[in-house]
């Protein structure tokens, strides 16, 4: 079973591969770019602790940018993926204030030419990143699939909402089965300098000042990221069937093979009792400066996980105290 992921060398990406090639029957290739975006050292590392761990010797690892058709063409003729993850994208919910090009370009673009190509190459199916930001305005809660999303409060959402309609049309036109998996608040070891958690224990283990936006009245289903590896792996193996045809179908009712999943925990979390977490595995009180919401922040969220208990038996399995103590523990090690 040949498994193509984009994006291997990122947070999540790099998760995925490392589970995935522990199955002597799988063969795993990993494309990554290495943008500089944030410590390309620390993408490297990824890499490394994956190779080290691949006995097996079933996993390769490519350089390459999804943005650029012609060599992602190539890539996909050679190795004739049976299935495909884009996990691929610029991250980043405040970076996109800055820099929406980037976002535009390898989110959308990149996303576009691994949809054709997967369509070119009858890919059996492709499962795909998406984020609980897509729910934006929404004041429904809990956050459920068939709620509106169609009002994004930032251009990064914006570029995830686009990805799930761009797949649902050429699931739909050309039956190629696509699962969207929207990823609530990702947390664990390997994780990214600018995500919350790494940059609250590395500033309260430096005597530096974090910072607590909404003046700390935030909630947060916070998803452990092993959990949400087990959730793509399931998603993988469960190919989307074409399904019956309605008068006005939804994305998640139509009949195309297309299926879209939150992916959280289902027990969210206050801001600052994570905080609190934090500093009781660091021993060491935290220096807070409360600041008001961010623009394109989400002040709650919260994932209803009956479509994927449901549909694909996922169920979370690592609470906030072991993942925070998890980070911490790799943390220290990694730093040394």
């Amino acid at each position: 079973m040949k498994i193509l992921v984009t994006g291997s060398a990122g947070f999540i990406g790099s998760h995925l591969c490392l589970q995935l090639q522990k199955n002597r029957k799988n063969l795993v290739i990993g494309l990554d770019n290495f943008d500089s975006y944030y410590s390309v050292k620390l993408k490297r590392d990824r890499i490394e602790n994956i190779l080290k761990n691949n006995k097996f010797k079933n996993f390769k690892n490519l350089k390459i940018n999804i943005a650029n058709y012609n060599n992602l063409k190539k890539i996909f003729a050679k190795i004739k993926p049976d299935y495909v993850v884009n996990l691929a994208a610029q991250a980043g919910v405040r970076y996109s204030l800055e820099f929406p090009e980037k976002y535009l370009k390898n989110n959308i673009e990149g996303f576009f030419n691994i949809l054709q190509l997967s369509k070119e190459n009858k890919v059996k199916h492709l499962v795909f990143a998406s984020t609980s930001s897509v729910y934006g305005l929404n004041k429904k809660f809990t956050f459920k699939e068939n709620h509106t999303a169609d009002h994004p409060i930032q251009f990064y959402a914006a570029t995830k909402r686009s990805n799930e309609l761009m797949a649902h049309s050429y699931s739909h036109l050309y039956k190629l089965p696509c699962t969207g998996l929207r990823f609530f608040t990702v947390y664990g070891p390997w994780s990214r300098p600018d995500m919350s958690l790494y940059k609250f224990v590395d500033n309260i283990k430096k005597n530096k000042s974090i910072e607590v936006f909404n003046y700390g009245d935030h909630i947060r289903d916070f998803t452990y990221v092993d959990d949400i590896v087990d959730g793509i792996i399931r998603a993988i193996h469960k190919i989307p069937k074409s399904k019956y045809k309605l008068k006005n179908p939804t994305p998640d009712t139509s009949s195309s093979p297309f299926e879209i999943f939150n992916i959280g925990n289902d027990n969210p979390v206050k801001l600052m009792e994570y905080v609190k977490i934090i500093e009781k595995n660091l021993n060491k009180k935290a220096k807070i400066k409360f600041l008001p919401l961010q623009a394109g922040d989400i002040k709650s969220t919260r994932a209803s996980m009956t479509k994927i208990k449901n549909k694909l038996g996922y169920k979370p399995k690592t609470n906030i105290e072991k993942g925070i103590k998890n980070f911490v523990e790799w943390y220290l090690q990694y730093k040394k």
